[in-house]
């Protein structure tokens, strides 16, 4: 990924708070890079009734190897930017399955 290193990945009591900039309504469902001190996810799902957050949750917790109970929003649930705990992980933990993962996305490329 561009840089994991510049991500707001911090540890909380019990796992790890990342922040993520959201866009609702896109193509596909997917982690587009880093944006800032973000992670930016793109989801095909709507901006309403909670359907974009509950797509984001589901695509972080696959990209961590997370259950999707281990994922909860936060912070941010009517805006673009978010912040996302992850249940036990530590945000080491968060950054290298990020970095791993974009890894492997860009060598299937």
């Amino acid at each position: 990924m561009k840089d994991v290193g510049n991500l707001d990945i911090r540890e909380v009591a019990g796992g790890a708070v990342i922040a993520v900039k959201t866009v609702p309504k896109s193509s596909r469902d997917r982690i587009v890079g880093v944006l800032g001190d973000c992670l930016k996810v793109a989801t095909s799902a709507p901006a309403e009734k909670g359907k974009a957050n509950q797509a984001v949750a589901a695509i972080l917790a696959k990209a961590l190897g997370a259950g999707k109970r281990d994922v909860e929003l936060m912070e941010g649930w009517a805006s673009p930017r978010k912040e996302f705990r992850i249940a036990g992980m530590t945000a080491e933990q968060v950054r290298s399955k990020l970095a791993a993962g974009w890894k492997s996305r860009r060598n299937e490329s």
